[in-house]
């Protein structure tokens, strides 16, 4: 696959110009960093010392708190550690640029003043391939071991690497001890190219038993040889700290990615750059196939299929008698905004849009948290909502009632299988699977009466069948009853309007790796979903109030 790439210059004043950082700690406890964007305009918010800055304004609904180095969710109010950093190396060059030179040099260059020969493992491997691609000669692109074993020229079998600790998943190396490339620099080169000290080469001469290996050119080398030089290479590498790049099909049938691998390794490392071919771990999205006899239902939970249609919204009430039970009348209002209309609530409401039945004046107090508004602007926002009989302070996210949502109808099945999650080891795993057929958009959706596309259904999730797990089963049981879990809306992911989305409820969809963010492990998880589900209004007193 081919596809273009460009390079973007930065100022050097710019947050990467001056070698900046900004990031964002995950859910699993590991540091993203934001884009090169955003983080430049956070950088530029922080030099000027603002105590916060907005992210509304270049799509993101985030808060960036300076003073306790957070990252606020505007919408659910959620938290997240920031951090900047300033060890990271942008630009990539500075100062004057070196003088261009050609590698081998020539043989009329002049020689460079002796200086001090590094025996980090690294140099080692790079200073040995200089010497044997210099020692063939210009235009021919031949490698040599410096003093290779005589018995390997017995055989056309290549030497087996080292023996080592067993390489993690995702990692085509192993890795192997220091010591001896250290000492042995020379015996472990020979090592390190085992296709290359091999006697499939029929064109040695006569004398090619005096110790010497003979010095087959890259054109002569198959699959197999330049596989087994890449992960050589890359042992080595790895084991100096040297960080690793993904190349797909590394070990594949295709010869043209190992190849490729294998010559890209060779010629980096010949010119002094680090690099370390591995294989990219894989993306395990669901778990081995269950048969209907292994599948379990839930301890504690009736059924395992739950369906939901749309709920009507309560009737004969209307937005003034629901918000009386919320609030209090304050006959002196304090010297504030309202943070709905952002007028004084001293003077009149700032609502232009339809009028509801009450005096622009009036100010009223919710009850729980005491924030005070415009009994004006409570009212416009109530009908601009879910008018479901329910209330949410804009200022703290509060909930007053009931808070339901506009899912669209499906079904939501959830059970047990016989496979444990990765950080889970102890116990089996819970399956939920949603199922959300497209259809049309109803009066409380965004588009009235428009259609709209459910893509990736049925979608699986998972949760591991814990105590704590169970109980989170049982509050998204609830959110589903109360069409919390889903939303119609513009997908962040793909960009698609009037499609089906998740609704600030974040789920696990990978079962056995978590290359994107949403799979296991992750020991905050079960934790964090407590705490969205919470700011949805539900708790484990909402449990109660669905069995009364």
């Amino acid at each position: 696959t081919i596809r273009p790439v460009r390079r973007s210059y930065y100022d050097p004043s710019s947050a990467p110009g001056k070698g900046v950082v900004w990031e964002w700690e995950n859910d699993s406890g590991t540091w993203t960093p934001y884009d090169m964007d955003v983080g430049i305009t956070i950088q530029r918010a922080y030099e000027k010392q603002h105590p916060w800055v907005d992210l509304s304004a270049i799509g993101f609904c985030y808060v960036i708190d300076f003073a306790t180095m957070g990252q606020i969710n505007r919408q659910t109010q959620r938290k997240r550690r920031v951090r900047r950093r300033l060890d990271m190396v942008y630009p990539m060059v500075s100062g004057t640029l070196p003088k261009s030179q050609s590698w081998p040099a020539s043989p009329g260059a002049a020689a460079a003043p002796p200086v001090p020969a590094c025996t980090c493992p690294q140099c080692l491997l790079v200073m040995s391939v200089k010497a044997t691609v210099s020692a063939a000669g210009p235009g021919t692109a031949t490698l040599q071991p410096r003093k290779a074993p005589p018995a390997p020229l017995a055989t056309s079998k290549a030497p087996v690497p080292t023996p080592g600790a067993k390489a993690p998943d995702g990692v085509a190396v192993v890795r192997g001890s220091l010591k001896p490339l250290a000492a042995q620099g020379g015996r472990r080169q020979a090592a390190s190219t085992p296709a290359l000290s091999s006697a499939s080469s029929t064109g040695s001469p006569p004398g090619a038993g005096s110790g010497k290996a003979a010095r087959p050119a890259l054109s002569t080398l198959n699959r197999s040889h330049l596989q087994r030089l890449a992960i050589a290479q890359s042992r080595v590498l790895i084991a100096s700290g040297v960080p690793t790049v993904p190349v797909k099909n590394l070990t594949g049938s295709s010869p043209v990615n190992p190849a490729l691998a294998g010559i890209t390794g060779i010629l980096m490392s010949a010119a002094g750059l680090p690099v370390c071919l591995t294989r990219p771990p894989k993306l395990v999205l669901h778990p081995p196939p269950v048969s209907k006899s292994e599948i379990q239902s839930i301890p504690g939970i009736s059924h395992t299929c739950r369906k939901t249609t749309k709920k009507q919204a309560k009737k004969g009430k209307t937005p003034e008698e629901v918000l009386k039970k919320y609030l209090q009348k304050v006959r002196h209002p304090p010297d504030e905004d309202c943070t709905i209309c952002m007028e004084r609530l001293s003077a009149p409401s700032g609502y232009k849009g339809p009028q509801p039945a009450i005096k622009p004046d009036l100010v009223g107090k919710l009850v729980k948290c005491s924030h005070v508004f415009h009994l004006h602007c409570l009212v416009a926002m109530y009908n601009n909502g879910n008018k479901d009989g329910s209330l949410q302070c804009p200022t703290c996210k509060t909930i007053y009632g009931v808070k339901t949502g506009t899912q669209p109808p499906g079904k939501m099945e959830y059970h047990i299988i016989p496979h444990a999650l990765p950080g889970h080891a102890d116990c089996k795993t819970i399956r939920i699977i949603y199922n959300i057929p497209p259809g049309v958009q109803g009066p409380e959706h965004p588009n009235p009466g428009k259609s709209f596309t459910a893509r990736g259904f049925p979608r699986h999730c998972y949760l591991p069948d814990s105590e704590k797990g169970r109980k989170v089963l049982k509050l998204l049981l609830v959110a589903w009853d109360r069409r919390l879990i889903f939303a119609i809306g513009t997908s962040s992911t793909t960009g698609e309007s009037d499609t089906v989305i998740w609704n600030e409820i974040h789920h696990k969809t990978e079962f056995g790796s978590n290359l994107t963010g949403h799979g296991y492990p992750d020991i905050n998880y079960l934790d964090n979903v407590l705490a969205e589900l919470a700011a949805q209004g539900i708790t484990e007193e909402s449990l109660a109030q669905e069995k009364d």
